[in-house]
């Protein structure tokens, strides 16, 4: 039997970064470990996700490396091909560095939709689905990364902005603002206990999507 693709395309959150040690977190503490453990065979969830990566600009410290729109077209081509692509992309380019309001980090992560949509690598060269993520709100929190210092209000924006995009698109959609919380350490990642929050919620929505 064919296994069904599930790619989750992400940041540092679908990394795994742990706020309580700066280490990542082990495989089945993940939210994409919880959604693989939550899964039968028939399904085969490929971890994408990388510290610091944005929508679609390169980064002036860490380099293009972290574009995420640099590496999609080569990502999509490896793993085609996929029946559902999940992303979870945003937090990065709330950035100080990159001075981007709201709209602009929206039109991004539009970018690398509609780049998904004409690339062929779905299911018999059509496009895969889509399930757009909300960033987590940041928290103006006393260990915040200057980096991300005056960018809650911004964060607060991104979900409307999102749901509008989902809806132009016709893409499966999820919240996690309203439900997941950053940790208090440092007001931007989410600790275990909510990636594994994180894991179970996308796990209903995937066998919705799939099944």
């Amino acid at each position: 039997m064919t296994k069904k693709t599930v790619l989750c395309f992400g940041d540092s959150i679908t990394w795994g970064y742990n706020p309580a040690n700066q280490n990542r977190m082990s495989w089945d503490e993940r939210w994409t470990g919880v959604l693989t453990n939550g899964l039968n065979d028939n399904y085969l969830v490929i971890e994408e996700g990388l510290k610091g990566r944005t929508t679609t600009w390169n980064d002036p410290v860490d380099g293009a490396s972290k574009n995420g729109l640099n590496y999609l077209i080569p990502c999509l081509e490896s793993h085609k091909p996929i029946d559902l692509c999940i992303l979870l992309l945003g937090l990065n380019d709330l950035k100080k560095r990159f001075s981007l309001p709201s709209v602009e980090i929206a039109r991004g992560i539009t970018v690398i939709i509609e780049v998904i949509k004409k690339s062929g690598t779905g299911i018999k060269g059509s496009a895969p689905k889509i399930l757009l993520l909300t960033p987590p709100i940041i928290n103006p929190v006393e260990g915040l990364s200057q980096e991300f210092r005056n960018s809650h209000n911004k964060s607060r924006k991104l979900p409307g902005y999102y749901a509008k995009i989902a809806r132009n698109y016709g893409l499966e959609f999820l919240d996690i603002s309203k439900i997941i919380t950053v940790s208090e350490l440092d007001g931007v990642h989410i600790d275990v206990e909510e990636q594994f929050k994180l894991g179970n919620l996308v796990l209903k929505k995937v066998k919705h999507i799939l099944e």
